[in-house]
């Protein structure tokens, strides 16, 4: 059973990843806010004011920037600070950034700079939460973290949308200010529910703290710290440690080194990264007020957006059951062809059916292309919700051994944020020049995905660390790897690593009897 401490730790865990999502959603609505594009915009000539593509990307990529560089600093502070004292560091710096940013008055500089600080501290809690989480949480609930963080950032998105559409019509700068200073709440509720919190014990142990790290496990799993949980948490963490320390302390290199193909499954982690970010979801989170003000529909902008966040959380929910009964494999190719097909209907409807200025001049024509446009656009989050959204993150955390996963994994994570700043500072110049047909761009990356994933990433559901290292060892194909079954080894025979541990210990004790 878990105590409440347990339930606690859940729900501070799950909100690191409300934090990045609500971020993502609420400079969304900001960007067509009147008094927001009154302060940071630019006179368009006739006494009205415009946020132009440049700033916009200004604006937007500069959290990205700061998030890249957040998750490496991270590495730094967990290890020196702890885990835990590390979560409350970052989690002030992204306070900082949300207090510069609100208290903005008419400086894009000072407005930038407040995302950009306040990504430092968004970008090294994804990495930071997870490690502790895998590091400290109950078995019980270990395995549906991943997916449960994505649905926390879909969760984030939804709300940041709604906040928008509730607050927009204000007419003076509480219209931004309140969505945009909310977010202050955010962080001081994760520095606060940090300080209730039992440090990593595998921290703990990595410092020699053994007492402390049982009485770590113990609060986390509401037992006794005399419990075979603990013991058996206690017999894994120090296995686990005593292998990534053979041969000396693990580098960067060996990530792509031959070593059971870690290159092969290093690249397929940061290739999958890449192409997650290349959907075009975030084209549509980061911009999509602006783009479909241009659709020349009815709806309000805010209510779509709203629509669409609604979409993408309802559909992340089943995810949490198919990533296990679909397989990964499965999941990312038919989400791949699912998006492609609303991509390029959506680019191609926008394009020819909804004329530039339709907004100004609304016809039936163009609303009916507008609508068209949206619904696809609807689809394409649902989609992406479903498989793209959580499956490269789950893939991410299973596909390495103990020794490399934590740099592995941050390899990852890295090329997520590097390319999240790229599309988000490169977006709204491309989609000023060539309006709905970016979306063929996103088209053509989906195809290309669908290719990669059936030619590259065999299928890892339902497989054990031992027997994903024989399966790359194997060289399995990775479109026969749905069907491949480990040795009889690693099925009956391959003992726990507490089994091991326990198995060692006895042994040392008969010798040091005899």
């Amino acid at each position: 059973m878990l105590n409440g401490k347990a339930i606690l730790f859940c729900a501070f865990v799950a909100f690191g990843g409300f934090l990045f999502g609500y971020d993502i959603g609420v400079i969304s609505g900001c960007l067509i806010m009147d008094d927001f594009v009154k302060r940071f915009g630019t006179s368009n000539g006739s006494g009205g004011f415009v946020l132009d593509a440049n700033r916009q990307s200004i604006i937007t990529s500069l959290l990205s920037a700061g998030t890249f560089i957040g998750a490496l600093g991270q590495a730094f502070t967990a290890d020196r600070f702890g885990r835990k004292r590390s979560i409350t560091l970052w989690s002030a710096i992204f306070t900082v950034g949300v207090v510069i940013q609100t208290a903005s008055r008419h400086s894009i500089a000072q407005l930038s700079v407040g995302r950009f600080i306040a990504g430092l501290g968004v970008g090294a809690m994804s990495a930071i939460v997870p490690l502790y989480n895998g590091e400290t949480a109950p078995k019980a609930i270990r395995g549906t973290l991943i997916v449960l963080y994505q649905l926390q950032i879909i969760t984030g998105i939804f709300i940041s949308y709604v906040i928008d559409l509730a607050t927009h019509s204000i007419p003076n700068s509480a219209s931004w200010r309140v969505p945009v200073g909310l977010q202050m709440v955010w962080g001081l509720f994760l520095i606060v529910g940090s300080l209730f919190l039992p440090d990593s014990p595998r921290y703990l142990l990595g410092l020699k703290r053994e007492a402390d790290a049982r009485r770590s496990i113990a609060s986390v799993n509401g037992v006794d710290i005399e419990h075979s949980i603990v013991d058996e948490t206690i017999a894994e963490l120090s296995v686990a440690i005593r292998e990534e320390n053979e041969g000396g302390k693990a580098t960067w290199l060996e990530c792509f080194s031959t070593r059971n193909m870690l290159w092969k499954r290093t690249l397929n982690g940061m290739m999958l990264q890449f192409i997650q970010q290349l959907n075009g979801q975030n084209f549509y989170y980061y911009y999509g007020d602006t783009f479909f003000q241009s659709a020349g529909t009815s709806l309000n902008p805010f209510v779509i957006q709203v629509i669409l966040g609604g979409v993408s959380l309802a559909a992340t929910i089943p995810a949490l059951r198919l990533i296990e009964t679909w397989g990964r494999r499965r999941s990312l190719i038919l989400g791949a062809i699912l998006e492609a097909i609303c991509a390029i209907i959506a680019g191609l409807v926008g394009h020819f059916l909804v004329p530039p200025g339709a907004s100004a001049n609304p016809t039936p024509r163009n609303k009916q292309g507008g609508d068209v446009m949206i619904a696809f656009a609807v689809l394409h989050l649902f989609s992406y919700s479903l498989f793209w959204g959580p499956t490269p993150w789950v893939y991410l955390g299973e596909s390495f051994p103990l020794r490399v996963r934590p740099k592995a994994i941050a390899l990852g994570s890295a090329t997520n944020w590097l390319w999240n700043f790229l599309l988000s500072f490169f977006s709204p110049r491309i989609a000023a020049r060539i309006g709905p047909l970016i979306l063929m761009i996103f088209f053509g990356m989906l195809i290309f995905g669908a290719v990669f994933v059936y030619l590259f990433i065999p299928e890892t559901k339902g497989l054990s660390l031992e027997e994903i290292d024989e399966l790359y060892r194997a060289h399995v194909k990775p479109w026969n790897s749905t069907n491949w079954k480990p040795s009889p080894k690693h099925i009956d025979a391959q003992p726990s690593m507490g089994q091991r541990f326990t198995m060692e210990k006895s042994s040392r004790e008969e010798q040091s009897i005899n």
